[in-house]
């Protein structure tokens, strides 16, 4: 109970720091660097695929040293970067300082969830992935309070002091995952760690789950990159309410993810999954229809009721289709495959500001009616990979009876 408590802490200590970061990317780093903004988006940009490259070598590190060090590793990079940050006075040293902190943010969500496979099985390592996640949505709330407060301190003060915040926050997380007992493997034959990524390649039906996952990521980044633009220029609501889309989905989703992961773990995790990307897609469909269907006041209203459809999609997505990533995986090769999977969410997140971005250009429907199809392709590609998959990943109710006998030596 003692490990778990400590896991918990240590996600929502590093969430608060995300909610801190990600709001103030772009001003934070303008501010202390005294770059361009035009400057900053590409070095972050290439930054950020830079960082991609690292991630076969973070799953070859989770495997060998186990998910706990790789978060302590990531945690304590991402402390490191942002107290280098004020002293980052060229391009070249934003780079790196960029760099050292992508890395880290990148490798957190693989070794974070094999950690949490690794201190957990079966049902229990469904609620703790639960946990996390809300935690983490109640983190990044929080956070973004924080950061609202930091705007207020006049001149680069404030951004001095984010980055030590953040470099502090950081290290206290690692700290926190320091503490939790080292979790000891099982025995590994050679011939199975030989097999390395020749064996995630050579898994179609895991495969398939990373190419469903990524479509359907296209549906959670719409809300931080697309949504806020088309609200305000499409539906004609205020900047400031647009805001409030992020606030409702943010306490919903820490509010209704764990209950909500126990509705879903009754069931099929990839139907699951499948049903949250049909959601998704209906409320692509309504935000396609506000601008000719509402105006003037009823417009806020109509607004929140389609925001709370689509944050009903995320919260019938996230848990089967996070359990499934984590449960799918071989315990000895853990790291690899989860790895692989995360390339999934960060490709996502590279390519959507460029496709979201045009999608808008085009039009309100056009941005909903693509959004819509790639949800659904990712839904049939989920219900597709179901019978490929290891019974005990696809449904909770079998694994009192194959946990025992499946043990990955």
């Amino acid at each position: 109970m003692r490990t778990r408590r400590r896991l918990i802490a240590a996600s929502l200590v590093g969430s608060i720091g995300d909610g801190i970061y990600v709001p103030l990317t772009m001003l934070f780093i303008g501010s202390l660097t005294g770059l361009s903004l035009t400057s900053i988006g590409a070095g972050l940009t290439v930054a950020g695929l830079c960082a991609l490259s690292f991630m076969p070598v973070v799953g070859v590190l989770i495997d060998r040293f186990g998910g706990r060090r790789v978060v302590i590793g990531a945690l304590a990079l991402r402390a490191a970067g942002f107290a280098a940050y004020p002293f980052a006075d060229s391009y070249p040293a934003f780079l790196a300082v960029a760099l050292v902190v992508a890395v880290g943010m990148w490798a957190s969500s693989p070794s974070q969830h094999a950690l949490i496979g690794e201190i957990a099985e079966g049902a229990e390592r469904d609620r703790l992935l639960a946990w996390d996640r809300s935690l983490r949505n109640g983190g990044m709330g929080f956070g973004s309070l924080a950061a609202a407060g930091l705007l207020a301190v006049n001149g680069s003060a404030g951004f001095v002091g984010a980055a030590v915040v953040l470099a502090v926050v950081f290290a206290i997380a690692a700290v926190l995952v320091a503490r939790i007992p080292a979790v000891r493997g099982g025995t590994r034959r050679p011939e199975e760690i030989r097999e390395g990524y020749r064996r995630v390649l050579a898994d179609r039906p895991y495969l398939l789950l990373t190419a469903a996952n990524f479509l359907i990521a296209f549906g959670y980044t719409t809300q931080a990159i697309a949504l806020p633009i088309f609200l305000a220029r499409d539906v004609g609501i205020p900047d400031a309410l647009a805001g409030a889309v992020f606030a409702v989905n943010t306490a919903l989703v820490a509010v209704l993810g764990v209950p909500v992961a126990r509705l879903t773990m009754r069931g099929r995790r990839t139907r699951g999954a499948a049903l949250g990307a049909v959601i998704f897609a209906l409320s692509f469909a309504a935000f396609a229809a506000l601008p000719q269907l509402i105006s003037g006041a009823h417009a806020i209203v109509a607004v929140l009721a389609v925001a709370v459809l689509y944050t009903a999609g995320e919260l019938v997505h996230s848990a089967p289709s996070q359990g499934l990533s984590v449960q799918a995986a071989p315990d000895h090769l853990r790291g690899r495959y989860l790895s692989i999977y995360q390339l999934s969410w960060s490709l996502c997140r590279t390519i959507a500001p460029l496709l979201l971005g045009f999608l808008l250009e085009a039009g309100p429907w056009q941005l909903w009616t693509v959004l819509a199809v790639m949800v659904l392709v990712g839904a049939a590609v989920l219900l597709h990979a179901e019978r490929g998959l290891p019974a005990h990943a696809v449904s909770t109710r079998d694994i009192t009876t194959t946990a025992p006998e499946k043990v990955m030596t």
